[in-house]
């Protein structure tokens, strides 16, 4: 969770907002299939369906900072360019982030963990 100090109060953001925000932007990215988790029963990696996005997001808060790092496992469409994915994905949710919530972004860590057909 996030504190941000005000003259009217204390603004708490909970990370759910920032997994939710981070996962809308890497997937409106070009190339992006979804969001990945890797099951730790059977070590496959699985594409998570649309409201279970979060699942592949981790935030990582660096409290005497104030500010956040990302980290991302996605899924990609086979052709793609992947470092410049990554890169336009990183840029988008640092973006988005800071935009909607006014945290800085200290990192953003994209991890491609399968590549499918469209």
């Amino acid at each position: 969770m996030v504190k941000i100090n005000t003259e009217e109060g204390v603004i708490r953001i909970s990370g759910e907002v920032f997994t939710t925000l981070a996962g809308a932007a890497a997937t409106s990215c070009f190339g992006v299939r979804g969001m990945a988790k890797k099951s730790a029963s059977d070590g496959l990696v699985h594409l998570l369906k649309r409201e279970a996005m979060g699942k592949g997001v981790r935030v990582i808060f660096h409290e005497e900072e104030g500010s956040i790092s990302i980290e991302l496992h996605i899924v990609v469409n086979t052709g793609v360019n992947i470092p410049v994915i990554c890169d336009s994905i990183g840029s988008a949710v640092r973006y988005k982030l800071t935009q909607a919530t006014g945290v800085k972004v200290r990192n953003v860590d994209v991890f491609v963990d399968s590549v499918m057909p469209e």
